[in-house]
């Protein structure tokens, strides 16, 4: 071994023989010992081992084993995302809900999102009478105003089955039994609930979709027994947070009964019971407010907004307090001036609540009787509008902080003419006891005045609004006047008409085809006016109601055929079409009183419910149901003024070739001056009334009312006064008569 050591070469020979005992691979080789789901391979500059491949974790000899992403890695595909394991590696894809802006399988952060699916974009996905509303990864169905889903809850999903039907109360606001019986059962309903914020929060989930007109009354009287249990369950040891919590589910429930989409339902309810719901509300978001300020135990400052209302609130004490206190709400600004502090004057603690109305004031409009001592005032210059935010201001305890003045400035809903448009300081003044509230104006004046907004100064504490009267119709104010014309002008036609019949019945000289058009054309007017004389305004009951509207639906639809047979005649006679006389008069029989006929049954069966309206018994506005009326009414309007082009072109063309008979062209004359005649009486009518239903003003109504009550007397006029027939026939009946014959010579 000394020998090795002394020679250089053998030296080497030695390293090289111990480097290869060293090395295994120089006896086995190492990579062919790799499991099949490792790779051979040098790392960091060693010799070659095995290596499990990538989603592998093992020794990379004696077993690989697949790594499970999904297990291992913490929600891996994020929240949207749903992960899937494969061997040596795996993939997302987006959940249920949402749609991958990429391939449909993907791997974390390779770019690909996950995105929300609007459900709602597809249509009908909620199936007739609903609405859709999207959610994150989801979506769900209510049902429109005066539809109830088929089961379960107001949230639903279509593939449950559920479907929406028609509400069973949909007409309930009509019948006082009704609206009763639903109340209470409300209220029977919340009197489980014997917490105050639960009780909110359940009125606020109930009135969170569309709501009938019963359930605004419905969840108005149970807020109105929150502000009871409030009252009774004062909890001075309440935290603020609390409290600010119940105030916020106070102001989302009322939110939810005045908010836009709901004066729809406000509408539909009766004028005084609406005054009285309507202020039961504001009397009850005032009282609970100062209610839960009252548990404060120290001073506090609250805002709470909402999509359709605002409240704030101030608690302080009376003896830290600056002089003034000055709010802004939504652009408008409140200053409260107190009077001056004597060394009697009570201390204490004091709250405040400031609330902004979005909507109410559309709720609050002036009615035909409004109860405002000074209206005579706004009547010359038009309708009444509110046209502010309704704000309202209190303050408890009254005698602690007393108040000199309220002033404040409110934005214009609409900008007005400052020279033109009168701007009124008004209050919903009420009294507790009833509820009945109306617009006053005594204690407040105006101080200022722009085209966009109107400052105020009161004397007191309550709803505050500014009303406008403008240029616009005051039909309120025209009211009695229009009624009484109506009145007289309706007995005035039928007296008339009463007077037509009996001379197309009486005279036998004067019968022919044109004589029984105009007979029956006035029986149609006469029925449909007497029964508007009588049962118009008979209301009160549904059925009959819609039993009237659908007779002078009918009545009036009659006349217009008749009028529309006139000129079908006259065409006749001008084209010098030879016809056999019972044929054609059986014809028109059949046209005159079946078309209408025809036109009513469809009608009907279409839209039943809008024959009557709660003031009126005749075709509602709603839907355009009242164009069932109006479009064929046009259309026969429509066709006589072509007839009558054509009749005029062709007696010109016959005219200018050669002169006709006298006879034949006085004959001619005579019944196209009656066919214009009855068109311009029964067209210009309904051409007012149509007007008057696109943009309502003074003059419109009165145009209206006129020719519509006194088109009988215009009737008679042209077919019996002016007819040289007619007086011909009379002048015979009468000149035997002595008391008679000098009048007529």
């Amino acid at each position: 071994m000394e020998s090795l050591l002394k020679s250089p070469m053998k030296l080497v020979l030695l390293t090289a023989w111990l480097s290869s005992l060293m090395d295994p691979c120089s006896f086995s080789d190492i990579c062919r010992s790799c499991h099949p789901l490792a790779t051979c391979k040098a790392m960091n500059d060693s010799n070659d081992a095995c290596f499990c491949n990538h989603g592998y974790t093992g020794d990379g000899t004696t077993f690989c084993n697949d790594d499970n992403e999904c297990q291992n890695v913490t929600n891996i595909c994020g929240d949207k995302g749903s992960c899937t394991n494969t061997k040596g590696s795996y993939y997302c894809t987006c959940v249920s809900g949402y749609t991958s802006t990429g391939p449909a399988e993907f791997q974390t952060n390779d770019g690909t999102e996950c995105t929300d699916i609007d459900e709602c974009e597809t249509g009908q996905i909620c199936g007739p009478f609903s609405l859709c509303h999207n959610t994150n990864g989801s979506f769900f169905c209510t049902c429109q105003r005066d539809y109830v889903p088929t089961s379960g809850s107001k949230r639903f999903h279509p593939e449950n089955g559920i479907r929406c039907k028609e509400h069973p109360q949909k007409y309930c606001h009509d019948s006082n039994g009704c609206i009763t019986q639903t109340v209470n059962k409300t209220l029977e309903y919340m009197s489980n609930i014997t917490e105050p914020q639960s009780l909110l929060e359940e009125i606020a989930k109930q009135t969170s979709g569309e709501l009938t007109s019963v359930e605004v009354i419905s969840y108005v009287e149970a807020l109105s027994q929150s502000t009871l249990m409030l009252s009774l369950k004062k909890d001075h040891t309440a935290k603020p947070a609390l409290i600010n919590s119940t105030l916020t589910k106070l102001v989302k429930a009322v939110n939810n009964l005045v908010e836009k989409d709901e004066l729809v339902s406000w509408s539909r309810i009766r004028d005084e019971r609406r005054e009285y719901t309507i202020t039961k509300l504001l009397h009850t978001v005032e009282e609970s407010s100062l209610s839960l300020a009252s548990s404060y135990k120290t001073p506090a400052e609250l805002e709470i907004k909402a999509s359709e209302m605002e409240l704030k609130l101030v608690t302080f004490d009376v003896r830290q307090t600056k002089t003034k206190l000055s709010v802004s709400m939504g652009g408008d600004h409140i200053n409260l001036s107190p009077k001056s502090r004597t060394e009697e004057s009570r201390n204490g603690s004091v709250s405040v609540v400031f609330v902004r109305y979005d909507s109410v004031g559309d709720i609050l409009k002036p009615s035909t009787d409004p109860g405002v001592t000074d209206y005579s005032r706004y009547a010359e210059t038009g309708e009444i509008t509110v046209n502010s935010q309704v704000i309202a201001v209190a303050v408890k305890p009254a005698d602690v902080y007393q108040l000199d003045q309220i002033t404040f400035t409110l934005r214009h809903s609409e900008p007005i003419d400052t020279e033109a448009d009168v701007t009124k300081c008004a209050f919903w003044e009420y009294e507790q006891a009833s509820l009945q509230g109306h617009w006053a104006t005594h204690g407040c004046e105006r101080v200022l005045v722009n085209s966009t907004s109107t400052t105020c100064s009161c004397n007191h504490l309550t709803h505050f609004a500014i009303l406008m009267s403008s240029g616009r119709a005051n039909l309120a104010a025209h009211y009695n006047v229009l009624m009484r014309i109506t009145q007289l002008g309706m007995i005035i036609s039928l007296i008339c008409l009463s007077m037509c019949i009996f001379t197309f019945w009486f005279f036998s000289e004067i019968q022919s085809t044109r004589t029984t058009i105009h007979k029956n054309l006035c029986c149609s007017l006469f029925m449909a006016e007497f029964i508007f004389l009588v049962g118009i305004n008979m209301n009160t009951h549904k059925l009959f109601c819609s039993i009237i509207a659908g007779l002078l639906h009918y009545f009036f639809l009659a006349a217009f055929a008749w009028m529309c047979i006139e000129g079908i005649h006259l065409y006749l006679i001008v084209v010098g079409v030879i016809y056999n006389k019972g044929f054609l008069h059986r014809n028109f029989y059949i046209f005159g009183y079946g078309s209408p006929a025809v036109v009513v049954a469809i009608s009907a069966t279409l839209g039943s419910k809008y024959y009557g309206t709660t003031k009126v018994c005749w075709l509602s506005t709603e839907n355009n149901f009242i164009w069932s009326f109006i479009g064929p009414a046009c259309l026969i309007i429509l066709v006589n003024l072509l007839a009558f082009g054509v009749i005029i072109y062709k007696v010109y063309r016959h005219t200018a070739v050669k002169k006709p008979e006298i006879s034949h062209y006085e004959n001619i004359r005579s019944c196209a001056r009656g066919a214009l005649a009855l068109l311009f009486v029964l067209g210009a009518t309904w051409t007012f009334g149509v007007l008057h239903i696109l943009n309502e003003t003074t003059l419109t109504a009165y145009l209206f009312t006129i020719a519509n009550t006194f088109q009988g007397m215009f009737i008679f006029i042209f077919l019996c006064v002016l007819s040289r027939k007619v007086q011909e026939e009379y002048y015979r009946l009468f000149k035997n008569v002595p008391c008679c014959f000098e009048c007529l010579r």
